[in-house]
């Protein structure tokens, strides 16, 4: 097959959940027998079509700020959709796989699809419904109303996790015209990744981070909370580290807060990482917390389990990463306040004897996720696509 994946962040010029799965399946589809092309902004110098890693890269246009006071650029978006319509009409393929979020690039391929007959892919990696309103006021409903006109451009819906499944049936999408595929990771890499600062930092009692965050620092995030959760933990245990990796607009305000409750000391902002560097530290973390009130999968989350680090997450109704955590298990699930968060991280970081137990579901889990497993799955799932009828 000859499948273009769309969507204007590209790995490794812009590393997140969604560049990531589209990187690695993208790879694994190479391997194959499959032509890969993924259409994008142009993040990198030079030419605007060339290959990288067997994958052909097309920058459809200049590079653009993704977000704009917090908040994803519209105007981004729309120029984006515009001018990846005749990049992406040059060219043949058998399936195009768009990832949904913002929604204008959506209508462009399927424009395309339509001309060029091809079957049209939509992998939604969050849905988010009524929580335009908290994220744009009023002007939610023109939010809401893209969302539900986009969830009807297509028979073939791919979700990432169960959550989203549930959301986007809930929007209006029939549930057999859903597959569930997550996101993943190569289990075989992490293996390989030594705790920073060595194996020294291995063992529980060694590892240098008590606690670890990964994510951008934006409001949706939380950070705050674990700041101050860290605070109240200090009494109990004077020395506790925590690492926040990750940048954003929160930054300053995050530093501030850390001086303010007292414990800048025991923080580390170690801001944006490489994935092997961002690897090591989770392995050298006892716990990893991602209080977010929205997620559309918590990437973050199964890198943790990878580590065997167990995961402390937050009940919030646009928080999918909850459902990857089995509370008690192989973490805990908890009440968005910093007093929560605290009890949770206080039961591993003071219980040395239950740790191997957890950490060791944590690994189990992680089991799940493994990009050779999902590869397998997707080629399937795009294969059925193939031999439906086009409409």
């Amino acid at each position: 097959m000859r499948i273009a994946f769309v969507y204007d962040a590209v790995y490794p010029w812009v590393k997140g959940g969604a560049e990531m799965r589209i990187h690695e399946l993208g790879k694994r589809l190479l391997d194959r027998g499959h032509e890969v092309h993924i259409y994008g902004i142009k993040w990198w110098e030079g030419e605007d079509t060339f290959e990288y890693e067997g994958m052909i890269l097309h920058g459809v246009c200049k590079a653009r700020d993704l977000y704009v006071n917090g908040r994803r650029s519209i105007s981004e978006a729309i120029i984006f959709a515009a001018k990846l319509f005749p990049e992406l009409r040059k060219e043949n393929f058998d399936l195009i796989d768009v990832s949904v979020f913002p929604y204008f690039s959506c209508f462009t391929a399927k424009a395309v699809s339509v001309l060029k007959k091809a079957r049209l892919v939509l992998t939604w990696h969050e849905v988010w419904d009524d929580y335009w309103y908290e994220y744009l006021g009023k002007a939610g409903f023109f939010g809401c109303l893209v969302e539900k006109m986009t969830s009807k451009l297509s028979e073939n819906n791919i979700a990432v996790s169960g959550w989203t499944k549930d959301r986007l049936e809930a929007l209006g999408v029939p549930r057999e015209k859903i597959t569930v595929i997550p996101n993943g990771i190569d289990l075989k890499r992490v293996s390989k990744i030594e705790p920073e600062g060595g194996k020294v930092h291995s063992g529980f009692e060694s590892k240098k981070y008590d606690v670890i965050f990964a994510g951008r620092l934006i409001k949706e995030k939380n950070v705050d909370l674990l700041i101050k959760a860290v605070a109240l933990l200090k009494t109990d245990f004077p020395e506790i580290r925590c690492c926040i990796v990750g940048d954003g607009p929160e930054k300053t305000a995050l530093v501030e807060l850390a001086k303010i409750t007292g414990i800048y000391r025991n923080v580390e902002f170690a801001g944006f990482q490489e994935y092997g560097a961002l690897i090591g530290k989770i392995r050298a973390s006892k716990i990893l917390v991602l209080p977010s009130s929205r997620e559309g999968f918590g990437m973050v989350v199964i890198e943790a389990f990878a580590c065997g680090v167990p995961v402390v997450t937050v009940k919030a109704k646009y928080n999918a990463a909850q459902g990857l955590v089995e509370n008690g298990v192989d973490g805990f699930v908890v009440e968005p306040t910093e007093g929560e968060i605290a009890k949770a991280l206080h039961k591993i970081i003071g219980k040395n004897q239950d740790y191997r137990k957890i950490s060791e579901a944590a690994l189990r889990k992680a089991e799940n996720y493994d990009w050779e497993k999902i590869i397998k799955e997707i080629c399937l799932v795009y294969q059925g696509y193939m031999e439906k009828p086009l409409k």
